[in-house]
C-alpha cells in the first residue's frame, strides 16, 4: 500500500483541479491511501474515498520561503508536517514553489551526504523517450560540488525511472568542448572527469538536450529553470503555429486531414502535462511539485509520478548512492 499526503489548495485553477485529479487517480490505482489537506467544503467529492484534513488557511502562490514560518496552519505546511511525522511515502503540492521546496527541505531534512536538494524532471526527446534534467529551479546559485551531487542523484533517478543500467550523463554548457562553459561548468567537468564518474560523457549544448543522446543533463538551478521555461514556451508556440497554419485556407485544412495522426503524436510527445511536475530529490521522502497551472489531468500525473517513485523505492536508492 502506497500512502501519500496531498495539498489540494493553492493552484491557479483552485481545488477543483486537484479534486478532479485525485478522483481519477483513485479510480486508476487501488493500492493507495491518500490523506488530503484543504478546505473541507471544497473537497466534498472526496468524502469516503480518502482521509480529509480540514485546513482553513492556504499558502498563496506568491508566498516565498519565509512564509513557512508564519503560515504553519496552511494546507501545504500541514501536509508536509504530516509526511514528516507519519509513515506516508510521499507528498504532493501544486502551491507556491518557493514555500513548498523550503518546507520540504526544512521539515523532511536532506539525505545524509546531500549538500543541496534539486528539482528533477523528465523532458521529452524526439525519439519518444525522455531525458532527466536537474536542477530545474530549486537553487539560484550552485558550486561544482553541488553539481557533482546532482549528477549522482540524476544518475540514480534515471536508473530507477527509466530502467537504465549506465545512464549517459552530460553537463549543460554553451559548447561541447571540454574548455567551454562558465567557471562553474568547467570546474564541475574537471571533477567528474578526474573521478572517472560512471557514465559521464562531457558537455552538451541546450539545442541538443532533447535529441535523445543524453539520459541525464546536469546544470545549476538558474540555468535549468531557464531551459525548462524555454522548452515549455517553445512547445506552446509550435502548437499554436501549427493550429494557425492548418486553419489558413481550405487547402491547409485538407492537408491537416492527411497529417493529423502525425500531429497528434507530436503534440503528445511535447505535452508537459503528462509528466505532472518535478520531484525534489535529496530529501527523506518522495516530494513532487505539481505545476501551479495544473488542470485535473496534470494533477493526476503529479500523483502518478509520486506513486511510481515511491513504488520504485527511490528515496532509499538515493540514500545508498549518496553514502
Amino acid at each position: 500500500m502506497i500512502k501519500l499526503a496531498v495539498d489540494a489548495m493553492g493552484m491557479d485553477k483552485g481545488s477543483k483541479a486537484a479534486v478532479e485529479g485525485i478522483l481519477d487517480f483513485l479510480n486508476t490505482y487501488k493500492d493507495v491511501e491518500l490523506t488530503v489537506f484543504g478546505k473541507k467544503e471544497e473537497l466534498s467529492e472526496l468524502e469516503g474515498k480518502c482521509t480529509i484534513v480540514d485546513c482553513k488557511e492556504v499558502m498563496d502562490m506568491e508566498d516565498g520561503a519565509l512564509a513557512i514560518l508564519r503560515k504553519k496552519e496552511t494546507s501545504m505546511i500541514k501536509a508536509v508536517d504530516f509526511a514528516k511525522n507519519s509513515d506516508v511515502d510521499g507528498v504532493v503540492s501544486g502551491g507556491s514553489t518557493g514555500a513548498f521546496l523550503t518546507a520540504a527541505t526544512v521539515y523532511l531534512k536532506l539525505i545524509e551526504g546531500v549538500e543541496r536538494a534539486a528539482l528533477v524532471s523528465p523532458f521529452p526527446t524526439k525519439d519518444g523517450g525522455n531525458v532527466i534534467i536537474l536542477d530545474i529551479g530549486a537553487n539560484s546559485e550552485n558550486t561544482p560540488e553541488h553539481l557533482v551531487g546532482f549528477a549522482k542523484m540524476g544518475r540514480t533517478f534515471a536508473k530507477a525511472y527509466n530502467n537504465l543500467e549506465t545512464p549517459r550523463v552530460y553537463l549543460l554548457s554553451n559548447g561541447a568542448e571540454e574548455k567551454k562553459g562558465s567557471e562553474l561548468v568547467k570546474e564541475t567537468h574537471k571533477l567528474l572527469k578526474d573521478s572517472n564518474f560512471e557514465g559521464f560523457k562531457g558537455n552538451i549544448e541546450g539545442r541538443y538536450v532533447m535529441y535523445g543522446d543524453a539520459d541525464v543533463v546536469v546544470c545549476g538551478g538558474f540555468d535549468g529553470n531557464v531551459l525548462l521555461k524555454t522548452a515549455e514556451g517553445t512547445a506552446k508556440v509550435m502548437s499554436d503555429m501549427l493550429k494557425e497554419g492548418f486553419k489558413k485556407n481550405i487547402f491547409t485544412k485538407i492537408g491537416y486531414l492527411f497529417s493529423r495522426s502525425g500531429v497528434k503524436i507530436l503534440k503528445e510527445r511535447m505535452n508537459y502535462k503528462k509528466y505532472g511536475g518535478a520531484m525534489l530529490v535529496g530529501v527523506n521522502k518522495v516530494v513532487v511539485k505539481a505545476h501551479g497551472s495544473s488542470d485535473g489531468y496534470s494533477f493526476f500525473n503529479a500523483l502518478r509520478v509520486c506513486y511510481e517513485l515511491a513504488s520504485k523505492d527511490m528515496v532509499n536508492k538515493l540514500k545508498e548512492e549518496m553514502k
